[in-house]
């Protein structure tokens, strides 16, 4: 595999080891981190992880480990830009099917990347975006 795509709570609960992740979503992480692939994290995702803290409804730990993450080079995790090819990818990823922007982000991320996007939310995995969990 090429890499991986997370969302908000994947990466959260992967980088705190929190027994929510799904055990296959666990897998693929482990596996790009023992293959020295990417973990590619959403630039919305970083975002939505400030929001989240300045809500109180995460800790600031989970960003400080998120950006510890994002800064140590021996990690594989990546920040993916919010570029001209995700915004282009937002048109395969329906509005319908994934309504809430920040999702549809994640979503046309992973697609414009061509990887798998790791995630929990219901309405990205029912929709044609290739997910894991």
């Amino acid at each position: 595999m090429p890499g991986v795509t997370v969302d908000t709570h994947a990466i959260v609960w992967y980088l705190s080891r929190d027994p929510r992740l799904s055990a296959q979503a666990e897998n693929a992480l482990d596996s790009a981190t023992a293959a020295s692939e990417p973990i590619y994290v959403t630039s919305i995702c970083l975002v939505e992880l400030t929001y989240l803290v300045e809500k109180g409804r995460l800790p600031v730990a989970a960003r400080d480990r998120l950006v510890q993450a994002l800064d140590d080079p021996t990690t594989p995790c990546q920040l993916a830009p919010l570029d001209r090819m995700v915004a282009d990818a937002l048109e395969f990823v329906s509005r319908s099917e994934v309504p809430d922007l920040p999702d549809r982000i994640e979503a046309a991320t992973a697609a414009s990347l061509r990887v798998p996007l790791i995630s929990r939310d219901r309405k990205i995995r029912a929709s044609s975006v290739q997910t894991i969990w």
